[in-house]
């Protein structure tokens, strides 16, 4: 009977679940005007070839609630890495739950793994650039700075581009054109794709 039936779907997580899905995805997929399945589209993995990309990566990431106009500064920006960065590195700490940065800090991870780049260094490097996009003076990074971007072999102007729009310029893996190609082969891919953007953005300096 229809009570039998319906009295079968309300025990069911399964069905409640699916139900309950369903208008969440409609109105979604209405608001960001796309179809399909509710993650497709929104969420992807890239890999980060080597430091620059990593960095670059990072430091976008970091710098979301500045772009958005939510915080004006790094240490104000909620919810982000580099704001609990900061906070540890005030009392001297490194966040258990973050990869450390090994450049020229004297904490490790207990692995011995870490980013090969100094802890102020990036900082500095979110800083600065959180700076110019916030007062929209695009191209004003200062010269210490800039020689911070030479080792990462990143101009200025290729910087503040990843830093704004890292995911429209590369949309797979992210890294200098040679690791490009490595990973390709690594693969087994036909085709390499991003060497443009990551001869303009990654070998920039």
């Amino acid at each position: 009977s229809t009570a039998e039936i319906y009295k079968q779907r309300l025990l069911d997580i399964s069905w409640f679940m699916r139900s309950l899905n369903e208008p969440i995805a409609r109105q979604a997929n209405r608001e960001d005007q796309c179809s399909g399945h509710f993650w497709e589209g929104r969420f992807k993995s890239q890999a980060l070839l080597d430091e620059g990309a990593l960095l670059s990566c990072m430091a976008y990431v970091d710098l979301n609630p500045i772009r958005a106009g939510i915080a004006v500064t790094p240490e104000e920006s909620d919810f982000t890495s580099i704001q609990l960065r900061i906070k540890a590195a005030i009392t001297g700490e490194q966040p258990t739950c973050l990869l450390a940065f090994t450049g020229n800090e004297t904490h490790q991870s207990s692995t011995g793994a870490g980013i090969s780049f100094s802890l102020q260094d990036y900082l500095t490097l979110v800083d600065e650039t959180g700076r110019i996009l916030r007062d929209d003076k695009h191209g004003a990074i200062d010269t210490q700075t800039v020689n911070i971007l030479a080792r990462l072999h990143i101009n200025d102007k290729s910087w503040l581009k990843l830093t704004t729009n890292f995911e429209t310029i590369f949309t797979g893996a992210v890294g200098t054109a040679e690791h490009l190609y490595e990973f390709s082969e690594h693969v087994g891919l036909q085709r390499t794709h991003g060497i443009a953007n990551a001869q303009v953005c990654l070998n920039s300096a």
